[in-house]
């Protein structure tokens, strides 16, 4: 039975390499607690010819912002942040400039007001953390917190990040926070905010987005995603490539692990918060995290609606999502490029997929990794919410 669910789902990284453009692929899923399918294929690097493996890593942006989320949610559930209290409660300096309005649940449903990057940020600049969250600090909100969405493409780690942070009693690096109450306790290997240095080698060459032909529909003229995302920090391999950025926490950006490592971070939330008798979240908590958080607004970065949860993740139907299928009873979270994870708790379900091509979000019947999600479902015969 292994064999078979494995098979189709090769299958379909197969075809996405051989007949979609792929270079690189890994994917992985969890059933309950057991990790039922483990397949990759391709080009980690296609300059040298090294092959992916299961062991590979792979960059996969913002990915990392559904184990930050969790971080926040941990110190919520251990009583130490209360998600309707001011940010400056507890980042006294954040509450400047009418920022002292915005919530903890605001921040983690980007409605806090500070989604772009400082202005002078350089990929050195953005590795420094407490120049970060200085920078952020000062800024003035585009929005009073709390009253429209402003997607947090990168400053949502270091809002969240920080926060945990100041309520940590251990007073913790945050990319440490997440590797001793996330991973650690979860048995969860290769799952990075900020990689030491032993497994750079294992990381996957990125290749980058091509540039929009000539005439092509770009983005709406009053985005603002190249002042939330700037060219000088953007998501390219030229940035994110570079030892220094990937050994950075950058918890809003910046995730590096291969798909075992994020199927099984998924699977704990699939599995209500617990995964191996080790329970991080209470099942009442994890079973609020599929509930859109009203209203979807227009959203100046992406330039369309918000599509994000009140847990901070992505509900089915949101750009980018599209191998996630259409259970409305699942969540989880992309990245820039298209790599992405979920969880479905009805199904017990967990799945990771990860490539190197970096490609725009679009429609799911536009992206290379929608046949793949759908591979999985019928695999384990959950079809009927395939997109």
């Amino acid at each position: 039975m292994a064999e078979n669910l494995n098979s189709i789902v090769q299958n379909a990284i197969d075809v996405a390499i051989g007949e979609r453009g792929e270079i690189g692929v890994q994917v992985a899923a969890y059933v309950d607690d057991e990790l039922v399918i483990d397949q990759w294929g391709g080009l980690a690097d296609e300059t040298n010819g090294q092959e992916v493996d299961g062991e590979t890593l792979f960059p996969v942006f913002s990915n990392i912002k559904a184990v930050t989320a969790t971080a926040l949610h941990i110190q919520a559930e251990r009583g130490l942040v209360d998600y309707y209290q001011p940010v400056a409660k507890y980042w006294p300096e954040f509450g400047k400039y009418g920022k002292d309005k915005g919530t903890v649940f605001d921040a983690l449903t980007h409605r806090i007001g500070v989604p772009l990057m400082p202005v002078g940020v350089t990929p050195e600049l953005m590795c420094d953390w407490d120049w970060m969250v200085g920078q952020i600090a000062e800024m003035h909100p585009l929005f009073e917190p709390g009253t429209r969405s402003g997607y947090m493409a990168y400053t949502f780690g270091w809002v969240v990040g920080e926060i945990v942070r100041r309520t940590d009693p251990k007073d913790r690096p945050f990319g440490q926070f997440i590797q001793d109450e996330v991973c650690e306790p979860l048995g969860i290997t290769d799952l990075w905010a900020g990689i030491p240095p032993e497994v750079e080698p294992r990381v996957a060459k990125l290749t980058n987005v091509p540039p929009l032909p000539p005439g092509a529909p770009g983005l709406p003229p009053d985005s603002l995603r190249f002042r939330a995302t700037p060219p000088e920090v953007g998501t390219t391999q030229e940035v994110f490539g570079r030892s220094d950025v990937r050994r950075a926490c950058i918890p809003g950006a910046q995730g590096i692990m291969n798909a075992r490592s994020q199927a099984r971070f998924w699977a704990m939330l699939a599995n209500g918060g617990e995964l191996d008798g080790v329970r991080l979240l209470s099942e009442d908590r994890v079973r609020t995290f599929h509930i859109p958080r009203p209203p979807s607004d227009y959203d100046p970065v992406h330039g369309v609606p918000h599509h994000g949860t009140i847990g901070g993740f992505h509900f089915a139907g949101s750009p980018g999502m599209g191998a996630m299928g259409n259970n409305p009873l699942a969540f989880g979270h992309n990245g820039a490029g298209g790599s992405l994870g979920w969880a479905d708790p009805q199904h017990r379900l967990a799945v990771a997929i990860h490539h190197n091509r970096m490609v725009p979000h679009g429609p799911p019947e536009q992206s290379p990794l929608t046949p793949i999600g759908a591979a999985v479902r019928t695999a384990l015969r959950m079809s009927e919410y395939s997109a």
